[in-house]
């Protein structure tokens, strides 16, 4: 399944605009913020896809009787441009458990390119929803890498995969090697460069949120 923020008119839009425009991003912490805001609006919408509990609260008035989430999901961030929207999700789903991946693109001279995934620390994933937040999803296979190695050393319950921008060849190949998992993008572009950047996309994210890489 796959979740657009943009299909529907929303507050989301705005965000989104804001983090394509070369203007508003030359605002280092504007960008940050979009991303983290966008991180909460998904929260947001995933909370309604978990399991409920009913609960009695007592008021100054009385007894009040609502429904709270029996567990929190992990919120895993492929680093470092993950951060911002992580942290979003982590202002919604505030006693939730972390994981934290080091995944990046090794370009050769050719252009090719290969991911590679040096880092992750993680809790105990069996049995637990589980939401890997990336906010470029461009061809997919760093996303795919990484959960598929989640998932052969975790029993996940259910896997979230959470991005700001999407290819369609990036969404195509997650569904074909992750069929399991919900995808949920706020936006979905056509093209690929000839170096696996997203058109229009956005840019580079990371450099975006925190400088350029040396």
């Amino acid at each position: 399944m796959v979740n657009v923020l943009t299909k529907q008119n929303s507050v989301a839009n705005h965000f989104l605009a804001e983090l394509r425009n070369v203007e508003v991003q030359q605002d280092r912490m504007r960008f940050r913020r979009n991303m983290e805001r966008l991180g909460e609006i998904f929260a947001y919408e995933i909370s309604k896809t978990l399991t409920y509990e009913p609960l009695e609260v007592e008021t100054p008035l009385g007894i009040a009787e609502t429904e709270l989430i029996t567990e929190q999901p992990v919120l895993a961030v492929v680093l470092r441009a993950g951060i911002p929207m992580h942290q979003g999700m982590l202002n919604v789903f505030d006693q939730a458990e972390c994981a934290f991946i080091g995944a990046y693109r090794k370009t050769k001279k050719s252009g090719v390119f290969e991911i590679r995934k040096e880092y992750v620390s993680t809790v105990n994933l069996d049995g637990r929803t589980v939401i890997l937040i990336d906010p470029m999803l461009a061809t997919g296979r760093t996303v795919v890498l990484t959960c598929k190695e989640l998932l052969d050393d975790f029993q996940i319950k259910h896997l979230h995969i959470v991005s700001a921008i999407a290819s369609e060849e990036g969404i195509a190949h997650v569904r074909a090697f992750l069929p399991q998992a919900t995808l949920w993008t706020g936006a979905i572009d056509s093209e690929l460069t000839s170096k696996a950047f997203i058109v229009p996309g956005l840019g580079d994210a990371g450099d975006l949120a925190y400088g350029t890489k040396d």
